[in-house]
């Protein structure tokens, strides 16, 4: 049962609708051409000729139940389910087999119904659809707005019972998907001549909407004859408009808008960029060959090809009362391809696609039946039925009696002559691998000339960049936002991002906060000039000492190194340089060795210096109490003295580094936190009590040699190193009272740095409060380094020690 007139009823608003409508004479050919196909098929149906019988319903559902009706009874009088007097000829649509008093199942196959209904199994269980079910297309709706990142988009529907169902389905499907719906409305209807004045008001409203609305995209819904208002409503606007109305319409598989334009000739413009779902189609093989065979005055029993002639080509028929006054008579050989898209297509369209292997699957169901030499219904075989076609698509029906067919999506490019042509640009099957089911080609998409050729944007509000975080307007749908930029230490690395995130430990937020970056390894490296500075100066200092040692064991015998004890100048030199080149031990990247050895090279090198001092300053004082006559404290003048004040104090620090070692040890530690865009690599001294512990050890021992030269410091004698021993720990303690409040004031390489500083200053102290003094004289001052000039200017003679 085909449509082949726009509508002609009784109540027809637009007598010009009833006229046959060029487009829908493809279905009937496509018929033809499946039956013929079948019938030359030897193998498919042997010895079966298939036929068919149309009848028109002209978009009146009277008219469709008149003729169903007709159809399914005998000739002379209506009586549903029964058709016995003759043996009818096979329809594709309708089947049924009268055989004595038993009724087979009558079996339907519909192209062009998309009603939910019919996929009720209870009411119609031997029903079946050459077309997909909504639901696909309904998700590609969804996935196509969220592959262009359309989250605010318009929505109309057809006004019945189709079009609130496909609102109902589809807006909560868009919610789940974040996707708003900026306004729903419903198509007005082609006014009679009564009710222009409601039309007018229905089209300025659903303008109003459309032209306000930040919405570029909008949805519409319905069949070719339920939209014919909108199709109006465009094309005035269009005519009339100063600015007309330029939006991306997405339409579902249901509507064909061009079906009337060879009636009214309706412009095709605002369609300019469209993209449509259509129902799948391939090229037929021999489908072209067959159209281009045709000619008015070889009908073969065709009633409509006349008509058909008469109507897209202009021309008169001969021989028929389709004639036009005035014109050219029609030769039969007028081309079909020259024709504009809105009159016919030489391509096979989806519905026509749909009537093929309708054709094709009664056909193959019906080889099955006969092949099975039982007489059994149709339906259970039809259920059942698989086979490829020419085309070379997979075809069968789901549980539901429906197509395995997927949906095309089509972009609309329309010509200013308002030809056209579909550009396959997409496709949505469920059918798919994983992750295939949606695919759209992008870059193949003419849009809207309003667009300018970019991709449209469709949102409420403008997107939150990367950096930024959506936050919700009170009162409004969430598509509807402020854009807020992320707190400090986060980042948001997407467009509309819902909220922002913390970077990893390692890494953290660009300028920007729009992606993390990794934290530089922060630590204090030679390469560095604060690094290169230090340790120049422990390296000079370590060269400094080493020419002082080697100075005084060149000048080993005279008597200003001879009287200030040689063998402890000795140890305390080779101890200085030590603690000169243990500051190079911090600089570099920490590892586990360096942790380990640094702060206890420190303590205990610094605790032999300090020692080697405190032995000094008692031997000082001494050796002046034991050069009075009747001295008691000649006996504890010697080198034993010094070595066990040396030894005894050292292994006490050592003692403390062992415990340290033994309870928990330093190791290397990675803060991330304090710095922002820094991973400090530093040691993590393992004991804060048992550092501390160590540096008031030295501490102690700095103060007890400073308290003990202090009160020997005037002590008579040209060689007497008291006061520059008070001095030297004068400046030892002050440096390290000075770096405890520093050291915990910084972070990282800095703190490293403030250690160092403050090994190289207390070490640099002593040596040059000490022994620079000594220097002097070896170096400038010979004429004093002579025992002539220690015995004169002595009130008390000194011994050698």
């Amino acid at each position: 049962m085909f449509s082949m007139a726009g509508g002609c009823t009784a109540d027809t608003p637009f007598k010009s609708h009833c006229r046959l409508l060029p487009k829908n004479y493809q279905h009937v050919l496509a018929l033809v051409f499946a039956i013929n196909k079948i019938n030359q098929d030897p193998e498919l149906l042997p010895n079966i000729t298939l036929g068919f019988r149309i009848y028109e319903s002209f978009f009146s559902a009277r008219k469709t139940y008149e003729s169903s009706f007709t159809l399914l009874s005998t000739r002379n009088g209506m009586i549903p389910n029964y058709n016995c007097d003759t043996q009818d000829k096979e329809t594709w649509k309708l089947k049924i087999f009268c055989l004595g008093a038993e009724l087979f199942v009558i079996v339907l196959i519909s192209y062009g119904s998309f009603h939910t209904m019919l996929s009720d199994k209870f009411q119609f269980p031997s029903v079946y659809r050459m077309l997909p079910n909504e639901v696909p297309q309904s998700l590609g709706l969804v996935r196509l707005m969220q592959h262009f990142r359309w989250t605010w988009v318009g929505l109309i529907a057809s006004d019945d019972d189709s079009g609130e169902k496909f609102v109902q389905t589809l807006k909560p499907m868009l919610t789940r998907n974040s996707i708003c719906v900026a306004f729903t409305k419903q198509a007005p209807h082609v006014p009679s001549p009564s009710m222009v004045l409601v039309f007018r008001e229905q089209t300025s409203k659903l303008h109003s909407s459309i032209s306000q609305t930040k919405a570029e995209v909008i949805v519409v819904y319905g069949d070719t004859d339920s939209l014919l208002g909108l199709k109006l409503f465009l094309h005035v606007n269009y005519q009339t408009a100063l600015t007309p109305i330029g939006k991306v319409w997405i339409m579902t598989a249901q509507w064909d808008f061009t079906s009337y334009i060879a009636l009214n000739r309706w412009t095709l413009k605002p369609f300019h960029g469209s993209l449509s779902f259509a129902v799948h189609t391939k090229e037929v093989p021999g489908f072209r060959d067959f159209l281009q065979s045709l000619n008015p005055y070889q009908s073969q029993g065709d009633i409509f090809i006349q008509r058909f002639w008469h109507t897209v080509f202009n021309c008169s028929v001969l021989y028929s009362s389709l004639t036009i006054k005035d014109g050219r008579n029609c030769s039969g050989k007028e081309e079909l391809a020259s024709l504009p898209g809105s009159d016919f297509e030489m391509k096979m369209s989806s519905q026509s696609y749909s009537i093929y292997n309708g054709v094709y699957a009664v056909a193959h169901a019906l080889h099955a039946l006969y092949s099975s030499k039982s007489k059994k219904e149709l339906h259970p075989f039809l259920k059942n039925v698989r086979f490829n076609n020419s085309a070379g698509d997979k075809l069968y029906f789901d549980e539901n009696g429906e197509s395995s067919a997927g949906y095309d999506i089509l972009n609309w490019i329309v010509f200013p002559n308002d030809s056209f042509v579909r550009v396959e640009v997409g496709h949505m099957d469920l059918r798919a691998p994983v992750g295939q089911e949606f695919t759209i080609n992008e870059r193949a998409i003419v849009w809207n000339s309003r667009f300018n050729q970019t991709v449209p944007r469709s949102m409420c509000t403008e997107s939150c960049h990367p950096g930024y975080f959506r936050t919700v307007r009170e009162g409004e749908p969430l598509c509807c936002y402020n854009c807020a930029p992320c707190p400090e230490g986060t980042i948001s690395n997407q467009t509309d991002a819902d909220r922002c995130d913390q970077c990893p430990e390692d890494q953290y937020p660009n300028r920007d906060q729009d992606k993390c970056i990794p934290k530089i390894m922060h630590f204090l490296s030679y390469e560095e000039p604060l690094g290169f500075v230090l340790a120049s100066f422990a390296l000079l200092f370590s060269l400094l000492t080493v020419l002082v040692l080697g100075m005084f064991i060149k000048h080993r015998d005279t008597p200003i190194v001879r009287a200030n004890n040689r063998e402890l100048s000795y140890v305390l030199l080779l101890s200085l340089l030590l603690c000169f080149l243990c500051s190079l031990v911090f600089i570099g990247q920490p590892g586990r060795l360096t942790c380990l050895l640094r702060q206890m090279a420190f303590g205990v090198i610094f605790s032999v210096s300090v020692s080697s001092v405190l032995a000094k300053t008692i031997t000082v004082v001494l050796a002046f109490k034991a050069t009075k006559p009747g001295a008691s404290m000649r006996k504890w003048v010697g080198r034993k003295l010094a070595g066990t004040i040396i030894v005894s104090c050292s292994l006490i620090q050592v003692g403390i580094c062992a415990i340290w070692l033994g309870t928990a040890p330093p190791f290397p530690d990675l803060d991330m936190k304090s710095e922002a865009g820094h991973i400090l690599v530093q040691c993590n001294e393992g004991s804060n009590i048992a550092f501390y512990c160590i540096l008031g050890y030295m501490g102690f021992l700095a103060i007890v040699s400073f308290t003990v030269a202090f009160l020997a410091r005037k002590l008579p004698d040209t060689f007497n190193e008291a006061k520059f021993i008070t001095f030297s720990m004068l400046v030892f303690c002050s440096v390290w009272v000075s770096f405890i409040p520093t050291y915990l004031s910084t972070r990282g390489k800095y703190m490293v740095a403030v250690e160092i500083f403050s090994i190289l200053a207390s070490s640099a102290g002593l040596l040059c409060c000490i022994f620079i003094p000594k220097c002097y004289i070896i170096v400038l001052r010979p004429d004093l380094n002579t025992r002539e000039q220690l015995v004169r200017k002595s009130k008390s003679g000194t011994q050698e020690l």
